[in-house]
Parts: structure tokens; sequence; C-alpha cells
């Protein structure tokens, strides 16, 4: 008697299956974790960028580039003072300082049409324990919930 050689035994399939979801298994939270990790780089990157084209503001604003005014903080009223510029009061054809090209937003907020970019502000006069806004914008932290790899809430970055 000979038997045909045609196909796959059903214990033959059936341990492939098993073993192919048991990589998939294996695979799903390093995924998940890449992908994670990979938007948090994105929040320390935009969050470095916003900051230091505040700190730019503030550095034009005290070398006297900036229109200043008595009540002047120095920093910038809103985030997008910096991408609209503003104008260099020693420049007589009206030149304007830009900060920067956009606001990034931030990988964890879901609305990206926001035009502050999902960011919260602080302002110069409220604490880092408990910012809030107010009449210029000092410092800037993501509205997501939630903590990073490192344990720490994302809105303390």
């Amino acid at each position: 008697m000979k038997r045909s050689m045609a196909g796959f035994s059903l214990i033959e399939v059936m341990l492939t299956l098993a073993l192919l979801g048991l990589l998939a298994s294996i695979a799903a939270p390093l995924t998940e974790t890449l992908v994670r990790r990979g938007k948090e780089q994105e929040l320390k990157t935009a969050l470095y960028q916003i900051r230091d084209a505040i700190d730019a503001y503030k550095r034009a604003f005290d070398a006297g580039y900036i229109e200043k005014s008595l009540n002047a903080s120095g920093y910038p009223p809103n985030l997008n003072v910096l991408v609209d510029g503003v104008r260099d009061v020693r420049s007589a054809k009206g030149a304007k300082f830009y900060f920067l090209r956009r606001i990034p937003h931030d990988p964890f907020t879901v609305n990206k049409r926001d035009d502050d970019g999902g960011w919260g502000v602080r302002s110069y006069d409220s604490s880092a324990q408990n910012p809030r806004d107010g009449e210029d914008v000092f410092d800037v932290y993501s509205k997501a919930r939630g903590k990073g790899l490192n344990g720490i809430a994302y809105g303390q970055w």
C-alpha cells in the first residue's frame, strides 16, 4: 500500500499554528513598547524645541531686540508669536524675528488641529506644581495622561 504525500496532516498544521501564535504573543508587547518609545522621543524633541524657542525669545527681549512694555515679563504672550514672529525694533525696514517654523504637536494628544499643538502652557507667575496660563508663556507641558516608560508622568517632563 502506497500512501499519498499530497499535504500536511492535521497535527502538523495545528502545531505550526500554535508556534506562530506563541511567537506573535511574544512580539506584540515588544512592538507596542517600541512604538511608545518612539512617541516619547518625539515628545522630548518637541518639548526641547518649544522651550528653546521660548528661551530665545526671552534672550531677544532682554537684549532689546523686541519692543518692551512696563508690565511685560519678557516671555511670549502665546505660542503662536514664536511662529508668526515679532518685529525687530532696531530694523528700519520692519524685519521680524522668527523662533519656530511651526508649533510641534504633542504626539500623545488625539486632536492634532489645535493652534497650540495640544500643549498646556504655564505662565511666569504660576508654580511648577500648579501650572496655569496667564499673560505669557513661561513653559509648556504635555496634557497627555499616563506615565512614560521612565515612570514619570508626561505632564511633568
